[in-house]
């Protein structure tokens, strides 16, 4: 992979970063990096060892997990937040990462997580994918 090839996926990882709650297609990103759907497919798994979708999906359930944490909206309200449009999609995805239903996450009591810096709760609270070690537990 070239190295041109590299900075463009970087681009497209950091435009799901920033815009996550956006409409993101694969086929709108791999035109921004100057690919064919295909090829950008397979070059950002060899990259990143997952899949654009998948990894757009982490970034908006971790946004999720902090939006339910807070309790001021509703599951759904947190689903459109985030940028889904299934409600139904959305619950099981974020299941499968977290381990238990958005409602179920939200209706739990998550300490004061204002006392928590944020870079550590970014850490704390990612979302698991299958077959990835969890974090350390903090002291």
């Amino acid at each position: 992979m070239s190295l041109s090839d590299l900075v463009r996926l970087r681009q497209a990882r950091d435009r799901m970063d920033r815009d996550y709650a956006e409409p993101l297609d694969v086929p709108a990103l791999a035109r921004a990096a100057l690919m064919s759907p295909g090829h950008f497919s397979r070059s950002f798994r060899a990259a990143y060892d997952e899949t654009p979708y998948s990894y757009l999906m982490t970034r908006r359930i971790e946004r999720a997990k902090a939006l339910l944490r807070r309790g001021d909206l509703s599951v759904t309200e947190v689903c459109m937040a985030v940028g889904c449009t299934s409600l139904g999609s959305f619950s099981s995805r974020f299941t499968e990462l977290v381990g238990e239903s958005p409602s179920a996450y939200r209706a739990r009591d998550h300490g004061d997580s204002a006392a928590i810096p944020a870079c550590i709760a970014k850490i704390r609270t990612r979302p698991v994918r299958n077959g990835e070690a969890k974090p350390p537990a903090t002291p």
